[in-house]
């Protein structure tokens, strides 16, 4: 079985488009850009900027090249990487499939799998209230003898979300649900039990155990910063934010991954924040929606910043008062590394 969505080491793959830089912001993003500029000077100061700078901002200009991927290639290829009822890792020839199948487009099998997992989370939301809807439905068809799988299949729908229709079709509260999920041995019954461990086996998108996705995240965000670090530009980092906002503040409020104390421009484009996303940023409402929601609270903040996507993100994407970045510039021996231990592990 592949590790899909696990970023093994590809070979390298040049893109026609290949040397473009970020788009320059519109017109609607001037006043994000003010912002950052005026960010030292404002009275009160942003949360997060310190009274005091020694020595003072510094204007840092960065070149950034990157690498789009066309919309009309993401399209192609989400005919491609997507199938009925398929929400699990995929196995190698699977994998090799969508690989021969896109090797004259412009993108990679990594980022053609990554826009496979941003496809399946958005069918997994537009899926929940049609399987709310249907659970009596599904109890019946689970306890008549059909399998978590075959209905995940049947209905199109994550195989751990299914499962957890066929609970709430039982009349379990939202609440038992997540307790039961979380020791399924112990409370669960050895059907359900079986059948769980199937479901969880066969998702990786509404699987209850993220944390190896949690951990890669974790480890591009440190490769993030020490980038910058060696660029000599000075950040605060979202751990600190959080620490000084939950003893101001009662809770996190307001936490970029990186929050600069420097003047620094990406490509000629002010920059007061940087956050991090290993994933393809695709050209979808769901995704978007959710990331803009985001970076709204830190454009309200700090003005203008960038989102940095492990796998390259699409043309025709847009947020506002965000540059977007692919980590074209970034070393990621530390990221490959991770995944490599973690493959060994499985073994």
């Amino acid at each position: 079985m592949t590790s899909e969505g696990r970023d093994r080491p590809a070979k390298k793959k040049k893109f026609r488009n290949a040397s473009k830089k970020g788009g320059k912001p519109s017109p609607e993003d001037s006043e994000a850009i003010k912002r950052a500029i005026g960010r030292f000077e404002m009275n009160p100061l942003p949360t997060g900027l310190p009274e005091s700078i020694d020595p003072p901002p510094r204007k840092i200009e960065i070149d950034w090249p990157i690498k789009l991927v066309s919309k009309a290639v993401q399209d192609r290829v989400s005919e491609i990487v997507t199938r009925k009822g398929e929400f699990g890792y995929l196995p190698q020839n699977r994998v090799d499939e969508i690989a021969s199948q896109i090797v004259d487009m412009d993108i990679t099998l990594e980022q053609a799998l990554s826009l496979r997992a941003a496809l399946n989370q958005e069918k997994s939301v537009f899926s929940h209230g049609r399987l709310m809807r249907r659970s009596n439905e599904l109890r019946r068809r689970y306890e008549g003898g059909d399998s978590v799988l075959s209905l995940s299949k049947r209905f199109d729908a994550p195989p751990v979300n299914t499962f957890r229709a066929i609970l709430t079709g039982r009349g379990w509260s939202k609440n038992r649900i997540k307790e039961s999920l979380k020791a399924p041995k112990s409370k669960l019954k050895p059907r359900d039990y079986e059948q769980f461990q199937l479901a969880e086996e066969a998702d990786r998108v509404s699987s209850v155990n993220q944390t190896e996705t949690q951990s890669a995240a974790e480890v591009f965000e440190e490769i993030l910063c020490t980038h910058f670090s060696n660029l000599g530009v000075r950040f605060r980092k979202q751990g600190d934010l959080e620490v000084e906002q939950k003893k101001n503040e009662g809770r996190a409020i307001i936490t970029p991954d990186l929050l600069f104390l420097d003047d620094v421009r990406v490509n000629g484009v002010p920059c007061a924040w940087i956050d991090a996303k290993h994933f393809f940023g695709a050209a979808l409402n769901f995704q978007r929606k959710k990331t803009q929601k985001q970076v709204d609270r830190y454009v309200s903040a700090y003005g203008q910043g960038a989102i940095v996507y492990r796998h390259g993100f699409c043309g025709s994407l847009r947020l506002r008062g965000a540059q977007l970045l692919d980590s074209s510039p970034l070393n990621l021996t530390q990221l490959d590394l991770f995944h490599e231990n973690n493959r060994v592990s499985e073994l």
